[in-house]
């Protein structure tokens, strides 16, 4: 619906679009104006997203796996073909240029659902015999109820369907509350749901601030699991809500995260990639790289060819699809991001590209949107806030060492531990660093390929738990161990 030629979404609870009292402004952040508001819901609503969620779990989690899968299937199939239409929405809302929303976000979204969809058809559970008393011992797995799921503002519908796939897969009923900033393919997704066959309160969608959508969800008695990702500071006030109702938890957080490029290293290859890791979605990615230890001997050429590399990053109107990088989220996330490089200049340190040192030409229409330059800065101190806290943006610092031992204790200096990568042709080097990098997922070589069998989180402040296969099947179900006495 719309009101005065902005779009107006609505809650989607118990299979119906709900309208709410109060509102949010959405803001285009490629031209810096409002054209969307959310609804801004509280305790009522979430509620009533609980109430209809308990009530479709009984007859959902009795559901074979395979009528579920069928489910599934269909949404992904929905999804994919509206594909064009989910990529425009997300690239206007979030900022993000079109070509990553169409190859990579709602591609992405659709596997989710056709994963989890495929994946809980082979699960296996335990059993053990004790013939010397006539037992044999066997587990299931359980859904666990109603599941609390909090999605962030950078990869809107990729890292929401990432949550509510696994979940309903595997039986579970969920209420969730994407970011309010980046709300609308979300809204558009729950258009689809009836016809792919989804019952009413399976699926409900609540949209709103964290602080009275998100509190209200996590502090409620009938929500026994929370999965969020988003930031450390938000994941503390998450656990400290939830903490007397003793709740599953699944935190995926921030990270500062390291490569470390030794002097063997294939240096075309890996300035090509490390470009693309510091600076893809506008830096706006967990996983992105913001510190680059590179050994001392090939330091200065790696710097030189590096800053080059970033200055051919193309920065502009996202709908341009030669464009690499669109808009930053907000003009306070832009603010704040900036704010990171005049600190490290108050600092002494140098900006080799971008941010103050270059001029972005932008059309007439997009000079209020929330742009910045990829930013190359050297000569910042490991002690620095720049070197220590996450910035979430285009910014990368670049530092030289001189031995293995130091660039990895320096590396492991943060209070995050997402991922890192390692850039060296010696594999025995490869495995070694690899090993010693307090980070949930290490790259040698290569950066941001993902096999979803396989665990996603953090170490240390970068989170609690994994998500992905048969840490998502863990998750999302309870274990129950039977003992049968013949």
């Amino acid at each position: 619906m719309s009101n005065q030629g902005k779009l107006v979404l609505e809650n989607y609870i118990g299979g119906r679009f709900l309208p709410c009292k109060k509102h949010i402004d959405s803001f285009n952040p490629s031209i810096g104006e409002v054209y969307c508001r959310v609804p801004d819901s509280g305790a009522e609503e979430v509620e009533a997203a609980v109430t209809a969620a308990k009530v479709a779990f009984p007859s959902w989690s009795a559901k074979s796996p395979a009528d579920r899968a069928q489910v599934l299937n269909k949404l992904a199939d929905l999804l994919e073909a509206r594909l064009e239409e989910f990529a425009q929405a997300e690239s206007k809302d979030q900022g993000k240029t079109i070509t990553a929303a169409r190859n990579v976000d709602i591609p992405r979204a659709v596997y989710n659902f056709r994963y989890f969809a495929s994946s809980i058809l082979y699960h296996t559970t335990e059993c053990s015999q004790m013939d010397h008393i006539d037992c044999i011992n066997y587990t299931i797995r359980c859904p666990v109820g109603v599941a609390g799921l909090i999605s962030p503002w950078n990869l809107p519908l990729y890292l929401l369907t990432w949550k509510i796939a696994p979940a309903v897969a595997l039986g579970n009923t969920v209420v969730a509350k994407p970011s309010e900033m980046t709300s609308v393919t979300a809204w558009m997704m729950c258009q689809l749901l009836e016809e792919a066959g989804f019952p009413p309160g399976v699926v409900n969608i609540v949209f709103g601030t964290g602080p009275r959508a998100g509190d209200a969800l996590v502090a409620h008695p009938d929500v026994p699991l929370i999965s969020f990702t988003g930031s450390t500071s938000t994941a503390r006030v998450i656990t400290e809500r939830s903490a007397p109702y003793c709740k599953k938890l699944s935190l995926e957080l921030g990270g500062k995260n390291p490569a470390v490029v030794f002097a063997d290293a294939d240096l075309e290859e890996c300035i090509r990639t490390t470009v693309r890791s510091s600076f893809s979605n506008q830096g706006e990615i967990c996983l992105c790289t913001s510190r680059i230890f590179v050994e001392r001997s090939i330091y200065p050429q790696f710097l030189a060819k590096f800053v080059d590399a970033a200055r051919q990053w193309k920065t502009g109107v996202p709908s341009d699809p030669s464009n690499n990088n669109g808009a930053l989220v907000s003009k306070e996330h832009l603010e704040k991001v900036r704010g990171y490089v005049l600190l490290a200049q108050a600092e002494g340190a140098q900006v080799h590209c971008g941010e103050g040192v270059d001029t972005l030409n932008l059309p007439p229409q997009n000079v209020g949107g929330y742009f910045m330059l990829p930013t190359v800065i050297t000569g910042v101190k490991d002690s620095s806030r720049v070197m220590q806290e996450e910035i979430f943006g285009p910014v990368t610092c670049l530092t030289p060492f001189e031995q293995e031992e130091e660039v990895i204790a320096r590396a492991n200096g943060v209070r995050y531990g997402l991922a890192a990568s390692v850039w060296s042709r010696d594999v025995g080097r490869v495995h070694r660093v690899a090993r010693q990098l307090q980070a949930g997922m290490v790259w040698t070589n290569c950066w941001m390929i993902r096999d979803l069998n396989l665990p996603f989180g953090g170490m240390k402040c970068s989170g609690i738990g994994r998500e992905g296969g048969k840490d998502s099947y863990h998750f999302f179900t309870e274990v129950k161990s039977i003992t049968v006495k013949h």
